[in-house]
Parts: structure tokens; C-alpha cells; sequence
């Protein structure tokens, strides 16, 4: 069984910043490249960064120059630095990532979400 864990949610001031990590844990083989999505409510889920194994780095144009991802493939974690956070980042941010079981084909796994509210 395969889990994704999130944390580092939570309420902040505009302007503030948090840092959201993601744990990926269970029968895992390897992970492959993992990310970070967002849903606001009435909105449809969006991409927000990812990141492969060797490091290449994607945003969503909304972010770039804000948020930064990073990850530890030692410790199956991927995390998301965000500074300067605007009310319209106020969304559940989603950890996603491909990876193989042990004895598995590659799929593809979601973690249960992290509330991010920005307001003053």
C-alpha cells in the first residue's frame, strides 16, 4: 500500500509564505516525477509545479517567481516553498506522483490534501 502525506498547510497573511512537504511511504520500488496541484472551490484542480527525478522543474505561470519546488529522493519527499502568497493562492493543494510498487507497473497517486488559506 502506497501513501502521500501532506503537511505545512495553514492560514497566513498576504504576502506571507509557507512550506507544504509530501512524504510518499508504503511498498514502493521507485518514484518517478511528483508535484503539487491546487483546487479552489467551484474551480477546476490545476497544476501548480513539478518536478522530476533528475530535478527539471515545471510552474504554472500564476506562481513562477513565487513558489519553488524541490525534492529529496532519499527520503521520497517533495516540498513546495511559497512566498509571496496572494489571496488567490487560497486553494487544497494536492502532493501527486508517479511511481512503481515493488512488483507493480508505474501508476500514478494522489495524497488526501492540505488546506492553504491566505487572508488578512
Amino acid at each position: 500500500q502506497v501513501q502521500l502525506v501532506e503537511s505545512g498547510g495553514g492560514l497566513v497573511q498576504p504576502g506571507g509564505s509557507l512550506r507544504l512537504s509530501c512524504v510518499a511511504s508504503g511498498n514502493i520500488f521507485r518514484v518517478y516525477t511528483m508535484g503539487w496541484y491546487r483546487q479552489a472551490p467551484g474551480k477546476q484542480r490545476e497544476l501548480v509545479a513539478t518536478i522530476t527525478t533528475d530535478g527539471t522543474t515545471n510552474y504554472a505561470d500564476s506562481v513562477q517567481d513565487r513558489f519553488t519546488i524541490s525534492r529529496d529522493n532519499a527520503k521520497n519527499t517533495v516540498y513546495l516553498q511559497m512566498n509571496s502568497l496572494e489571496p488567490e493562492d487560497t486553494a487544497v493543494y494536492y502532493c501527486n506522483a508517479d511511481l512503481r510498487r515493488k512488483l507493480s507497473p508505474t501508476n500514478n497517486y494522489w495524497g488526501q490534501g492540505t488546506q492553504v488559506t491566505v487572508s488578512s
